[in-house]
């Protein structure tokens, strides 16, 4: 009897360490929340989400991705051009440096992305 304990708990241990990594349900909806509002352009509904789930916003945007997209772009894609403004200073840019000075030639046009 003691070995068929040993040999379920054996079994189902791995189970037990997949499930614990999973998303909670409480953090699952209010993520769906915040990209729902986030959608709605509406900056009203957008603020009264991130309060009433007390959101840290320099902890989320970079990292929330609603439907394969960043949230910027998610906002973008659905028309909520207030709600992208709203968080563009939470988002991380990047920075290329090249060297023109090495490549430059007369017919060629440089061009500047910030």
């Amino acid at each position: 009897m003691k070995k068929l304990l040993v040999i379920a708990v054996f079994a189902l241990s791995p189970m037990a360490f997949s499930v614990s990594a999973a998303m909670s349900t409480h953090m699952e909806n209010t993520l769906v929340a915040v990209c729902k509002a986030g959608a709605s352009n509406s900056l009203y509904k957008f603020r009264d989400t991130m309060k009433s789930y007390r959101i840290n916003k320099q902890r989320i945007f970079p990292r929330l991705v609603c439907n394969g997209e960043s949230f910027h772009q998610f906002a973008l894609s659905h028309g909520a051009d207030k709600t992208a403004g709203k968080i563009s200073p939470y988002i991380r840019g990047t920075v290329t440096i090249k060297d023109i000075a090495m490549t430059y030639s007369s017919d060629e046009i440089m061009a500047v992305n910030y």
